[in-house]
């Protein structure tokens, strides 16, 4: 893997390759997008293919911005590169921060700055299946309920979202 993403050694952001930042561990800055439609929100299926958390639910995008770019146009490129959507008028809703094991000897660190999306009636979503193997709309208390009765299904930053940021995101909705 050669891709290289900002992450933070000794204070300071430097490019690092994404594989040795997950690695290693390090702190980097992320972005999340939800999708909303009323009290449903967009969620995906990572393809197998991915070095990491394959085949689980996540929400509907999120990465890391690459080096100097700014985290709305991350935000707005992901939604175009994962789902084939454009367009959106994105919010932002806070920054969080959060750690946890994503796979073998492999940890998310990420400083992610969250944001929302509103879907318009007829949204077309069209999957990178390289990205995304199946994609569902879900109410908020339902994915809930279902991260409750198979936690094992979703990624670990999903689950840390609605468990501890879900006022932040999602507002009275959560």
């Amino acid at each position: 893997m050669t891709d290289t993403i900002p992450a933070w050694i000794d204070g300071a952001l430097r490019p690092v390759d994404k594989l040795e930042v997950h690695r290693r561990g390090l702190r980097h800055p992320a972005i999340s997008v939800f999708v909303m439609d009323g009290g449903r929100t967009l969620i995906q299926r990572r393809a197998l293919g991915k070095y990491h958390t394959p085949g689980l639910w996540a929400n509907a995008c999120c990465t890391h911005p690459h080096w100097g770019e700014d985290t709305a146009a991350c935000a707005e490129r992901r939604l175009r590169e994962e789902l084939g959507i454009d367009g959106l008028a994105l919010a932002p809703r806070d920054t969080v921060e959060y750690r946890a094991a994503v796979g073998p000897d492999l940890v998310e660190h990420e400083v992610v700055s969250l944001f929302t999306a509103d879907a318009p009636a007829g949204l077309r979503v069209a999957p990178n299946p390289a990205e995304v193997m199946d994609v569902r709309w879900i109410a908020l208390d339902a994915l809930r309920a279902e991260i409750a009765a198979q936690p094992a299904a979703f990624t670990p930053w999903l689950r840390i979202y609605l468990a501890e940021h879900g006022g932040q995101i999602f507002g009275k909705a959560a």
